[in-house]
């Protein structure tokens, strides 16, 4: 998941001023409400530069469910009976921009020099886990999944496997189904796409069965609590800390650390920079791309 937001701020606005022209109220106050459910719910800052982005974003969601005002879109999302609308609110203010292979390089290192060893070892009966930790509709799952059978077709009669998670449940639900328009297959090798998609009878490629072996999609909160249990010898969380404050970034970096084993790689995304305490756990290993080094090493 990527979330539109960015860091600047707008100009102050007149208490119960519109902060956008348009068909609905929409004070600074709704705004601000707006804001903070947002970054309560999913640590998502929205700066005042972003009012026109949630106005147009949400309009549409005032119209479907026949309201007139944001003041009352605001009563409603954040009453009792509103969750299931805050989810859609939460849903309509995130653009999941993804695609298969998106920043090569990171594949061609985990093809080349993270799971050489790793499948070496799962022949021998060892356990091999891999994180998506924002996954969108699942083209990050799939890409890795695509590169993992590349080097080890049987990898799923082995103890391989991926776990694919995002916030958004409509994005787990694509995911999960692993069907796609054929427009979205540009960045699949055509080696991997004869091998592994397929035409479904609705026009939409489906993924093969040994892919969808590997994954597990599931949907999880990157801010709240992670049920995992067990380490993951790599983990990609990509485009996504950007869209939170400082603080927020640190945490999420410090939190990875103890689920990433000594040698264990982070993949994160090519505006972003490891912060906080955690930079001390981690040293570069190509663009984007950190190792995981004992605390000793610091």
């Amino acid at each position: 998941m990527t979330a539109s937001a960015t860091t600047s701020s707008g100009p102050a606005q007149r208490p119960g001023a519109n902060m956008v022209e348009g068909e609905f109220a929409f004070t600074e106050a709704d705004f601000r409400r707006i804001s903070a459910m947002v970054h309560g719910d999913a640590g998502i800052h929205l700066p005042d530069a972003k009012a026109t982005l949630v106005y147009s974003r949400l309009a549409k969601r005032l119209r479907a469910l026949g309201l007139t005002s944001f003041k009352d879109y605001c009563a409603l999302v954040a009453g009792s009976d509103g969750l299931d609308e805050r989810q859609k609110m939460l849903a309509a203010l995130t653009t999941n921009v993804t695609r298969f292979f998106r920043e090569p390089h990171h594949f061609d290192h985990l093809r080349e020099k993270v799971l050489p060893p790793l499948l070496d070892a799962a022949r021998r009966g060892g356990r091999v886990r891999i994180w998506s930790s924002a996954c969108s509709s699942g083209q990050e799952p799939f890409s890795i999944a695509m590169t993992i059978l590349s080097l080890m077709p049987e990898a799923a009669e082995r103890d391989v496997r991926i776990l694919a998670t995002d916030i958004d449940p409509n994005m787990v639900a694509e995911g999960r189904s692993g069907a796609y328009a054929p427009h979205l297959l540009e960045g699949v090798p055509d080696a991997f796409r004869k091998r592994w998609v397929s035409p479904g009878a609705d026009g939409r490629m489906r993924m093969a069965d040994e892919l969808r072996a590997l994954i597990t999609f599931n949907e999880l909160n990157l801010i709240g609590d992670w049920p995992m249990k067990g380490r993951f010898d790599a983990i990609f969380c990509r485009n996504v800390a950007i869209y939170f404050e400082d603080e927020t970034q640190a945490r999420l970096w410090s939190r990875f650390a103890p689920l990433i084993p000594v040698g264990g790689c982070l993949y994160i995304g090519h505006s972003e920079r490891i912060q906080g305490p955690a930079a001390d756990l981690f040293k570069p290993d190509g663009v984007t791309t950190y190792r995981r080094i004992p605390e000793a090493a610091r």
